[in-house]
């Protein structure tokens, strides 16, 4: 009945998206900017809420989409004039903490794993067992880049190379927008684009977040003791709910297990 009554105030209102997952173009549950567009166009634009809070736990994942999401997160706020507040719960690592750092603050818990601001590539050489199995590789490309690094061919000097000059420009772009974001807060003189990793009060420190804190009380001390919390989160497709293509899905969940195995998680 408060809609009715002209003079009656609302409280305020904080839109919470929930991010959580492995980030990839595809995979069941994966965050990538496809499935999380209409959740963070609605959290910023239904209900005229005074600020947006962002609820990250993702180890990363794919650089692009990393990039897309961060982008819209930025394009929104600028739109609306609406503050973002990132909130970390276990990890915000790598194109986790990309995604936090298009907040304008970043909240973390005493426990929370943040960094890792990097980019890493991973494969595996197989053209000794298949070489003893008695199994010959035979490839025909036109264009001499074509078959880089094709694991079931040796390894050579001037595939790694390029490689290598393509992680760089990856890191760089990464190194770019944390000094955007972060700008004055990040210290002089000290390297936080090694790929290491900092926790809770440390994070703070080192200024890759800003204060240790949980959403409700952090919001409560902000906007008052009646605001409002309107949660958004990813929807499962339809197929999905009712355990469509399970093994998809299962290969999707052991990479996302790999990549929080590497912060203990």
């Amino acid at each position: 009945m408060r809609h009715l009554v002209p003079f009656l105030k609302s409280p305020p209102r904080v839109a919470v998206v929930r991010m959580s997952g492995m980030i990839a173009a595809g995979g069941r549950g994966a965050l990538n900017d496809a499935a999380t567009a209409q959740m963070l166009e609605r959290a910023f634009r239904r209900g005229k809420p005074a600020a947006v809070a962002l609820v990250i736990n993702s180890p990363g994942g794919s650089p692009v989409q990393s990039s897309l999401i961060g982008a819209r997160i930025r394009r929104l706020a600028t739109e609306t004039g609406l503050p973002v507040t990132a909130f970390v719960e276990d990890v915000a690592a790598s194109g986790g903490y990309w995604i936090a750092a298009a907040a304008d603050d970043i909240v973390v818990d005493p426990g929370s794993i943040v960094g890792s601001i990097g980019v890493i590539s991973a494969s595996f050489g197989a053209h000794k067992f298949i070489a003893r199995q008695g199994i010959e590789r035979r490839i025909y490309t036109a264009g001499r880049s074509k078959s880089m690094l094709d694991p079931f061919s040796p390894e050579k000097d001037e595939d790694v190379a390029r490689l290598r000059g393509l992680l760089d420009e990856l890191h760089t772009v990464f190194k770019d927008h944390v000094t955007e974001r972060r700008g004055a807060r990040l210290p002089e003189g000290t390297d936080l684009f090694t790929g290491e990793v900092w926790i809770g009060a440390s994070a703070v420190k080192t200024g890759l977040a800003d204060a240790v804190g949980h959403l409700v009380p952090v919001m409560k001390d902000r906007y008052g003791d009646k605001v409002r919390f309107i949660r958004y989160g990813q929807r499962r497709g339809l197929l999905q709910r009712f355990g469509a293509a399970v093994l998809d899905d299962a290969l999707s969940r052991i990479e996302e297990r790999a990549l929080y195995a590497q912060y203990g998680l």
